[in-house]
């Protein structure tokens, strides 16, 4: 059957398909360590499951408007104003199915063909898909781990066109848990302002899971000219543990989120209904569960970030949010042969044959923009953490040079 020119230019998603393939060797009982998945191993608060329930037994199991249910919307908007000094009201909110959703609404909301999206590299794997999607082109600016992963003003300003429609920032990272610093994202915010026709797309939705030097601090609030040029992205999944549920949400300029709105009426209308009182019941609601799983994280990265850097030719820089590793082992297994003799030219064969061989399932760097690289989560048990990391020293010193 012929199948659109779109689909058939669209990469799957490599995170996605790692964790399936990791889970049908689970369920087939396979010993496989899960380092892919970006996903907490904590189970949801119970508080905000309650919501839920509660919900349901009063029978909250309609359409609901579609942005989000005027509570829930104005909860975002409160949550953004305590926490970031936002100046947000419910009609700068859209509740979607999940970050990802909301991501996609965006870049179709204000992208055009003949646009370009300016994407920092390492860069998380849906951007570039959802922005060719949308009819613009990506135009990758290149950031280096000596560098923190971080990009400079000066690459910035070399990298914005008259075509420049919009600068993705994920800060903290997928795929590398790095951070920006307040000044060094107060010196993007500068570049941007010399330049109307360019919006942010801010994704932040490790916000609260932080463990460097430095605190996190919202881009829409870091220079008034880039203020409502700035998109920001955000979601229930990560800091409470809610990956399944779906809950995402996007605060910005009203016209912008009428315009999102208007998509999602056309494709999903509102969230799951049901879910909705449960916004108001993370953001608001006891926050104990989000501090105990940032110092898991925090521990579990500093732990992962020493395992694998004292392994020979294994590079990796240490991350400050967010729950991932994203180390260089180029030099420690390109052009090595496996235990099946094949030869490990790039980070997919890397990955392959260590899910073949070790059991260990990690993401390959090339959809991130980072060939020489693979990702690790270490949102798993530490128990978890070390027997994966165990595999993986042991598969490295059995490469054969090829």
């Amino acid at each position: 059957m012929r199948l659109s020119d779109r689909v058939n230019a669209m990469r799957p998603s490599s995170t996605l398909a790692v964790t399936a393939k990791s889970k049908a060797m689970k369920a087939a009982g396979v010993d496989v360590v899960g380092l892919g998945a970006g996903e907490p191993d904590f189970d949801t608060p119970d508080h905000i499951k309650q919501a839920a329930r509660d919900a349901l037994d009063t029978g909250v199991t309609k359409y609901q408007p579609v942005a989000g249910t005027p509570d829930a919307r104005q909860a975002v908007a409160e949550y953004m104003n305590d926490r970031h000094g936002f100046k947000a009201e419910p009609e700068n909110v859209v509740i979607s199915c999940g970050g990802k959703h909301a991501l996609y609404l965006a870049f179709a909301a204000v992208c055009n063909p003949g646009d370009e999206v300016l994407l920092p590299s390492p860069y998380w794997v849906s951007y570039p898909e959802q922005a060719k999607l949308a009819g613009a082109s990506v135009e990758v600016i290149q950031s280096r781990a000596a560098d923190g992963f971080k990009i400079t003003p000066e690459q910035l300003t070399a990298a914005i066109t008259p075509r420049s429609r919009v600068l993705v920032i994920n800060s903290p990272s997928n795929p590398t848990g790095a951070m920006y610093s307040p000044d060094e994202l107060k010196a993007l915010a500068t570049v941007v302002a010399e330049h109307p026709q360019l919006l942010v797309f801010s994704d932040e939705i490790y916000e609260r899971l932080v463990f460097g030097a430095h605190p996190f601090v919202s881009f829409a609030g870091l220079h008034p000219a880039v203020t409502e040029r700035t998109i920001t992205f955000n979601c229930l999944s990560k800091t409470y543990a809610m990956t399944g549920w779906r809950v995402g949400f996007t605060i910005g300029p009203a016209d912008v989120i009428a315009a999102m709105s208007k998509l999602q009426s056309q494709m999903t209308s509102n969230i799951t209904s049901f879910c909705l009182p449960a916004v108001r019941a993370a953001l608001h609601g006891p926050q104990d569960a989000v501090e105990s799983m940032r110092k898991a994280f925090a521990e579990r990265a500093e732990h992962t970030h020493a395992r694998l850097s004292a392994m020979p030719g294994v590079v990796c820089a240490k991350p400050s949010g967010a729950f991932y590793v994203f180390p260089d082992v180029s030099q420690a297994a390109f052009g090595k042969a496996d235990p099946a003799g094949k030869v490990i030219r790039s980070a997919s064969d890397f990955a392959s044959s260590l899910l073949d061989h070790a059991k260990v399932a990690v993401v390959p760097g090339e959809d991130f923009g980072a060939p020489a690289h693979v990702r690790l989560s270490f949102a798993a048990a530490m128990e978890q953490i070390d027997k994966g990391v165990d595999r993986i020293e042991a598969f490295l010193e059995g490469l054969d040079d090829a």
